[in-house]
């Protein structure tokens, strides 16, 4: 009987030290879940309106020798047929193309801005748009104070790549051919070289 007390007294003294401190949950660490990268799919889907703007260096050549910077806007749309693109852009480029020509009474003449109208006809690869342009481009002149303008042919070379399912981001080189510039017996051929970011409606 005394052993049976014993073993008793030692059974909850150790049940209530066990109780004493309660019960801790325990600590679960919180899972931290990235946020979602969009990105362009490795098959990108060219078609679709999309707008944007575009700057980088032009030159001048033949009735006026001049170079400098060029940047404007543009628009235009895309067909994605899977192995070929097609489409058209309405581009805008603002230029102050100037050149001093010597003389008794020294001129100005400058290129004042280049209105492009083209058709692009593009390689896709991925996410890439290898492609080509023919046109026309209104090229507005200047020399001594008297304005020039022309609608020109143009040609053209590009190349477009998608960041995600809105924005790209390329290069496209650019030939003016001004072949008796306004009616007159001179030529003026421009050349741009532009960088080029679009949104995809």
């Amino acid at each position: 009987m005394k052993r049976i007390i014993v073993t008793s007294s030692i059974l909850a003294l150790t049940g209530t030290a066990a109780l004493a401190g309660g019960y801790t949950a325990p600590q679960t660490e919180a899972v931290v879940t990235p946020a979602p990268v969009v990105v362009a799919p490795a098959n990108y889907n060219w078609s679709g309106f999309y707008g944007g703007a575009q700057l980088g260096y032009g030159k001048a050549q033949d009735a006026i020798e001049a170079d400098g910077v060029v940047g404007g806007i543009h628009g235009g749309y895309l067909k994605d047929f899977g192995n070929f693109v097609l489409g058209g852009e309405l581009a805008y480029n603002a230029a102050n193309l100037k050149e001093t020509i010597s003389g008794d009474v020294p001129t100005t003449a400058k290129v004042k801005s280049m209105t492009d109208l083209k058709a692009i006809g593009g390689l896709p690869y991925q996410n890439m748009l290898f492609y080509g342009t023919l046109g026309a481009s209104y090229v507005d002149a200047e020399v001594g104070g008297s304005s020039y303008s022309d609608t020109v042919p143009l040609v053209g070379l590009g190349m477009k790549y998608a960041l995600n399912d809105k924005w790209s981001v390329g290069g496209e080189l650019d030939h003016r051919i001004g072949n008796n510039f306004d009616g007159t017996t001179n030529d003026l051929n421009t050349t741009t070289l532009a960088l080029t970011a679009s949104y995809k409606f």
